[in-house]
């Protein structure tokens, strides 16, 4: 984007800095040579496996000429989702050392061998000690994080086993364990007659089913220590101890009787946990069968295409010439790319590597600098349409369509997106931070030219989810298909081969209209034989779209073997590709990797990849997570809980949701969202509802507040690695990331409050909650108050917050006018905020009054509305003043 070499020396070395903070976040191996391979064999047949299940559901097939087609296997629910989790168990084991030698533990044990030495010199006994710590060592530790141990193996080994038993011996799980218990699975011997030799110790008597549910429960331990850290595996085996000896809590002991529970042998915990659909295999995983995954291979595709760095480009064109244009640029660009990564802490290394450099280049601190990346980042995960994981797990628990949660969260999060942009605005009008001269930016239209067709994927998966109404993993696979299509166009267009190329597909796919019209068979089909009654117009056209994906990529395969070393023009892939490809040929002295089919394949194989490793931390996540509410169904502690948070409460929904909103920061702390998402709402959900709050405002409610963690010192990780790649201290980083992202808690309080910022309305009850239609939007005595009013006043109360977070509008703003603005942002965006306590307080004073009313909601927003426009008209007045007085000086 610049040209000055100094310049681009800085990105260069951002860019290496970004590397190492996310290394030392994410602390995955570096490999090399036949385990990198290994690795990426089962992450593209993971996703392989994936897409098979999108396009095709559950049941596996082969087409064999002269015999036709053959069922391989069909899976079983809780089967799909046993294979799902081990494979991201195997690549947590292959992507994660079991340790680098730098924990506690091994560092306590590593001091034994010197301190027997310093004692009893080069006697045998310290050369025995020094052989077993060498083979310990070995086996176990991968200081440099770049090798396969042993140990590894091992782990890679058993994780095969409880899939293998759910595959081979589904029967006994479905008519004996969940009838009799794991107590009346037979043993090993009697499951598998051939293995009866190795039946010994516990193998010959103990049921197999019941051993293979605990090796998969510690298995799943193991790998969400490696890949998530000790809080959460330590979180989930807390919950698995109260399982079993949560009945030891006397009934009787004053608060905490209520988490008493009835006792539980093990066999009935490990059932519960690994045999049913409410434990490890439980909803969470299931949403992640069907949902996640699909979109975060999406997002693979779109980011390894070269999409990512496009959109970043198209946002510094757009704004980058403003005041406080590379700012704004970062909120642009980072909401968009942190919408298709769906990690906060990646998205802001990687594209803060882009972005931070610029900030500080222009004027902003490097504390500033950091925190608004990584706020904006974070809040990419609310975005839509593709939001974060937690959005699908939504879908699941509250049986919404994907398209509602879309409609329901698009004003928020362009509130929240509109907040940050005043906020940079505000700071770079306070520091006298202009914008970047045009010379430095690309412009807009041949950047537009040479790269609208990544709008594409983007514009269908609209289409497919909101106006065709698509399954989610359906609208995945045919948006998936779509970008592999329009790369291959890409990658195969040229000056002289283009007009052949887009002619070619055009005449095949006019040629599989009229074979859908004349015969109502496809292409092939007509040609094989299969000719049945034609279609009518709209309906072989809609039969042939299909094939479309398949024509171009087929045609454009075939013009880039043909022509493998011709310019590709708009192909730009991202650098992780070319770097792959270039890798490739290094190692096998050729030139094709790098070669445009070559570069397509890589494109492919790289997407496939990045995506199951991607998908190994959210899965391994849930399938963790998922033991919180198993462990809670099992126990019937969710009744206990509510009592003792209405308890707390006090009946106040204010108070509770306060509580919800800490407890959702606390919990997310260094945790995903999604954890996070699934221990707050089975805890406190339910609760929430008792209040009549409307489940889809519950639910984003959690979203949004659990997103907050991220900035939120002393944890604040996203935060804290912005401070890594801009050079800033961390802990000031994470208090102005915390600042910048307040309306993260000031928005979805608004919505709670009122429920039609969300667009949805509740039925004559009150508690069954719809997204608006058309008769609804033109009900003006609904729309009005409940919708126009509120979503300007929640637009309103984030512009006044950010004044008051900046301390500056066209003047700097005192204390007391910050105060001023602040008490501005809440009337305007929650007034219930206000009317409720107030209520409260009138009724213990023993005066009734009905305060939380429309009418009183209208008059404290117009207050808020009274109070900003003085604010503002004040300040105005004031920096004119200054500015005369200036020029008269």
């Amino acid at each position: 984007m610049v040209d000055d070499d100094h310049e681009t020396t800085t990105d260069e070395a951002a860019a290496e800095d970004a590397d190492q903070v996310l290394e030392e976040i994410e602390r995955k191996r570096s490999l090399r040579g036949a385990a990198l391979v290994a690795v990426a064999a089962v992450g593209i047949t993971f996703s392989l496996f994936q897409l098979w299940i999108a396009a095709r559901g559950f049941t596996f097939e082969a087409t064999i000429p002269g015999i036709g087609t053959v069922r391989l296997i069909s899976l079983q629910q809780l089967q799909l989702r046993a294979i799902h989790v081990n494979f991201a168990l195997i690549l947590a084991f292959l992507l994660y050392p079991i340790s680098d030698g730098t924990g506690a533990l091994s560092r306590r044990l590593g001091r034994v061998t010197p301190f027997v030495r310093d004692r009893l010199g080069d006697h045998p006994i310290t050369r025995v000690l020094e052989g077993i710590r060498g083979v310990l060592r070995w086996a176990f530790l991968d200081p440099e994080r770049d090798r396969i141990t042993p140990a590894d193996v091992g782990l890679i080994v058993l994780s095969l086993f409880p899939t293998l038993y759910y595959l081979t011996r589904y029967s006994e799980v479905i008519d004996v364990i969940r009838v009799f218990g794991l107590r009346g699975g037979a043993p090993l011997g009697e499951l598998y007659p051939i293995l009866e030799p190795l039946a010994v110790g516990p193998l010959s008597t103990w049921p197999f089913g019941y051993l293979m549910g605990v090796l998969a429960i510690l298995l799943v331990l193991e790998a969400t220590r490696r890949a998530l850290g000790i809080m959460l595996m330590s979180l989930v085996s807390l919950f698995i101890i109260y399982g079993r000896f949560g009945y030891l809590i006397p009934r009787d002991a004053p608060g905490v009787g209520l988490l008493a529970t009835s006792e539980l042998r093990w066999d009935q915990v490990v059932q519960n946990l690994w045999y049913t659909v409410e434990g490890i295999l439980g909803v969470p995983v299931s949403v992640s069968v069907r949902f996640i995954y699909i979109f975060i291979l999406f997002g693979a595709f779109l980011e390894m295409s070269g999409a990512g760095k496009w959109f970043i480009d198209l946002a510094y064109s757009m704004t980058g010439t403003k005041q406080g244009g590379p700012a704004k640029a970062s909120v642009v660009s980072s909401g968009f790319m942190g919408m298709i990564s769906g990690s906060s802490v990646a998205n802001t290394v990687t594209t803060g590597a882009l972005t931070i450099p610029l900030m500080k280049r222009s004027g902003y601190s490097p504390e500033f600098a950091g925190a608004v990346e990584s706020s904006v980042s974070s809040g990419g995960q609310i975005l839509p349409p593709v939001m974060g994981a937690a959005a699908f797990l939504i879908v699941e628990f509250i049986g919404v369509p994907f398209r509602e949660v879309i409609i329901a969260a698009t004003l928020p999060a362009i509130a929240f997106f509109f907040g940050m942009w005043i906020m940079v605005d505000l700071e770079a009008g306070k520091h006298g931070i202009g914008g970047l001269s045009r010379s430095e930016l690309l412009d807009i239209g041949p950047h537009m030219r040479r790269g609208w067709f990544y709008l594409v994927p983007l514009g269908l998966l609209l289409y497919y989810i909101v106006i065709a109404r698509l399954s989610i993993g359906r609208a995945g696979w045919f948006t998936i298909v779509a970008t592999v299509a329009l790369i291959s166009v890409v990658a195969a267009y040229n000056r002289d081969a283009g007009p052949v190329l887009v002619g070619g597909i055009f005449a095949l796919f006019v040629a599989s209209v009229v074979s859908q019209f004349f015969a109502g068979t496809t292409l092939l089909g007509l040609l094989l034989g299969d000719a049945g009654a034609g279609l009518g117009p709209v309906a072989a056209v809609r039969a042939a779209l299909p094939q479309l994906a398949v024509i171009a990529i087929g045609l454009s395969v075939l013009t880039l073997l043909a022509r493998p070393r011709s310019e590709a023009p708009l192909l730009e892939l991202d650098d992780t590709v070319n770097d792959t490809a270039a890798a490739i040929d290094e190692r096998f002295g050729s030139e094709m990797a790098t070669s445009r089919a070559g570069s397509f394949a890589t494109f492919i194989l790289k997407s496939l990849d990045n995506g199951a490793r991607t998908a190994t931390v959210v899965v391994v996540a849930v399938a963790a997570a998922g033991v919180i509410p198993g462990i809670i169904n099992l126990t019937g502690l969710g009744g206990s809980l509510r009592a003792l948070i209405l308890g707390v409460s006090g009946g106040s929904f204010v108070v509770l949701l306060v509580l919800t909103g800490v407890a959702a920061i606390i919990v997310g702390m260094g945790m995903p969202t999604t954890v996070m998402y699934i221990i707050i709402v089975v805890l406190l959900g339910p609760t929430m509802q008792e209040f009549g709050v409307a489940l889809l405002a519950a639910h984003l409610f959690v979203l949004y507040l659990g997103l907050m963690a991220d900035v939120t010192p002393p944890v604040a990780v996203a935060a804290y690695a912005a401070a890594g790649v801009a050079k800033a201290d961390a802990f000031d980083t994470g208090r102005q990331a915390f600042l910048l992202s307040l309306n993260k808690i000031l928005v979805p309080f608004a919505f709670v409050f009122a429920p039609g910022i969300l667009l949805i309305r509740g039925g004559d009850t009150g508690d069954e909650w719809a997204v608006m239609t058309f008769a609804d939007f033109a009900d003006l005595g609904f729309v009005v108050p409940e919708v126009l009013i509120p979503v300007v006043g929640m637009f309103a109360g984030v512009y006044a917050l950010g004044a008051a977070i900046i301390g500056y509008y066209r003047t700097d703003v005192g204390r007391l006018e910050r105060v001023g603005f602040g008490v501005a942002a809440l009337l305007l965006s929650v007034p219930g905020m206000v009317l409720m306590p107030a209520e409260s307080a009138a009724a213990l004073a023993g005066i009734e009054a009905t305060l939380a009313t429309t009418t009183f909601d209208i008059a404290l927003r117009a207050l808020g509305g009274v109070m900003l426009v003085a604010l503002v008209g004040k300040n105005r007045r004031q920096a004119a003043g200054e500015e005369s007085t200036a020029a008269t000086a």
